[in-house]
């Protein structure tokens, strides 16, 4: 084979270390993101803070204020997704900056006292507003203690013997989350009889003593028993106790299956009568562990915040969750041109890193700003008049009109939060399928389910509806949708069927 020379021209994409990290920071989630950036400040030593209230100027600072974007009858004041020129120049300059000190401090301090005793300690990172002492008190009171030392406590201020001591901490060591015994009696017994010559009815009365521990129910062995245990612990003069002792006791299975024609004979009672016990019933807790172990509250911090001002809706991003960071003017005044040392180079190198770092951060900001508009723009009728009116939205959509491409969106839109007057949501659930209408239009999988929460709400409990009659609904309503898809939207929102809905009045 003959060898030869060809020259051909061809177009490559690279992924640079500059693409990277920006691709990188687009989705990680605001927690994620103070983390990267409080790394970034601890290995890079021209990056800092920026102090709040402190204007920015120069090509060395970075802006991560809140820009925002204002939408006024379909139409973007501030452009073709331009930015809010008064957001965009920082603000009227009329506010005083929040960050300024409302009292002074004292040049000295008695000896006999500390800090603690002067100041309140606050998180260095909370922002001033009449929301912070109760946001305090929540972060405070957010300590839970498991079902196991709640028990366990209670445990040490009951008398036991040492051997019943053995046996109540094996027995509460069987117990679950949930507050049921999950190991049976007979196997307890036989574990305890390597160490301690107990007999079995020894082991039974350990459970009841610990039965009578909070809360009421623990300690039981199966749904039956536990609202026993609930029942007898109420006072003998509550209406319907002993009716609802004996539904419990012999027929717990029929009013599973709501057979209330069944219950009506056996208790021998009306159903005005019978309706007053099954509410008697259904005040007790099926889970009573629930209440002692419940999990740390989680606290969501939204990206961007929508309001309504003076007749059209703005967008902006949430001050609080972005970070404002700066170059140290003085270690980059230390940095000379001409200089090739060893100490200069790494300064440079340094300087250069900070300064993609924080261009990254910007276009972050500003991707997440423009993608979140668009999405207020089409889902204005979901602020306006709730789930009802949410339109069909693909990613596809959204990354023609921003102009990027559908993996962009897809990784602005994860873990990220929107604050509307309708609550907080997650920027995905925006998002949703469509389904064909009679008219040729389409309909959102999020407005079906609101449509079938509310046509299951206004039910006749007596007769509810079934899958089959709420697709029926939907159709004469101009909306084709199958049963089977009407049974998946149902459970998706955790509505039992038809025949679990049954109520006596």
């Amino acid at each position: 084979m003959k060898q030869s020379l060809q020259l051909r021209l061809g177009q490559q994409l690279t992924m640079t270390p500059q693409l990277q990290q920006a691709i990188r920071l687009l989705q990680l989630s605001t927690l994620e993101l103070q983390a990267e950036v409080q790394q970034a400040l601890e290995s890079n030593p021209l990056l800092e803070m920026a102090e709040e209230g402190e204007s920015h100027a120069g090509d060395a600072d970075f802006e991560a204020g809140a820009p925002a974007y204002e939408l006024l009858n379909g139409q973007d004041t501030a452009g073709a997704m331009g930015l809010n020129e008064e957001a965009r120049a920082g603000g009227t300059g009329d506010e005083p900056p929040s960050g300024e000190m409302a009292t002074d401090i004292p040049q000295d301090l008695p000896v006999d006292t500390s800090w603690d005793d002067v100041y309140d300690s606050g998180s260095s990172g909370a922002a001033a507003g009449p929301d912070n002492d109760m946001r305090g008190q929540e972060l405070q009171g957010t300590s839970s203690e498991s079902l196991n030392a709640h028990l366990v406590w209670q445990m040490g201020l009951t008398p036991f013997s040492e051997t019943d001591r053995a046996i109540a901490t094996a027995i509460v060591d069987a117990i679950d989350e949930d507050g049921y015994l999950t190991s049976p009696l007979e196997e307890i017994h036989q574990g305890l009889g390597e160490d301690f010559e107990v007999e079995f009815d020894e082991v039974e009365a350990v459970l009841h003593r610990i039965q009578r521990f909070d809360p009421p129910g623990v300690g039981a062995r199966d749904l039956r028993e536990c609202l026993l245990l609930q029942l007898q612990q109420l006072p003998e003069d509550v209406p319907w106790l002993a009716q609802a002792k004996q539904l419990v006791n012999d027929y717990l299975a029929a009013l599973g299956g709501r057979d209330y024609a069944h219950l009506v004979r056996r208790l021998k009672l009306n159903e005005t009568d019978l309706q007053c016990v099954i509410e008697l019933i259904q005040s007790l807790n099926p889970r009573p562990g629930g209440t002692v172990a419940s999990s740390q509250a989680e606290y969501v911090i939204p990206d961007v915040i929508v309001r309504k001002h003076q007749g059209a809706w703005r967008v902006e991003l949430n001050d609080e969750a972005m970070p404002r960071l700066r170059i140290n003017k003085h270690y980059a005044g230390l940095i000379r041109r001409a200089d090739n040392s060893n100490d200069n180079t790494y300064l440079k190198g340094q300087l250069q890193e900070a300064r993609w770092f924080m261009k990254s951060l910007q276009s972050r900001h500003e991707t997440l700003l423009k993608v979140a508009s668009c999405i207020v723009e089409r889902q204005r009728g979901f602020l306006e008049h709730g789930e009802e009116a949410m339109k069909a939205l693909v990613l596809h959509d959204v990354a023609e009109t921003v102009g990027m491409h559908e993996s962009t969106i897809s990784r602005v839109t994860t873990k990220k939060y929107m604050w509307t007057p309708r609550g907080i949501f997650e920027l995905k659930y925006f998002f949703s399928s469509h389904v064909s209408t009679a008219a040729g239009g389409v309909c959102s999988a999020t407005a079906i389910r609101a449509l079938i929460k509310k046509l299951i709400a206004a039910e006749n409990h007596r007769k509810p509806l079934s899958d089959s009659k709420l697709a029926s609904i939907l159709c004469d309503q101009g909306i084709n949708v199958a049963r089977r898809t009407v049974a998946k939207y149902r459970e998706a929102m955790a509505i039992p069927p038809s025949n679990e809905r049954k109520q006596l009045v």
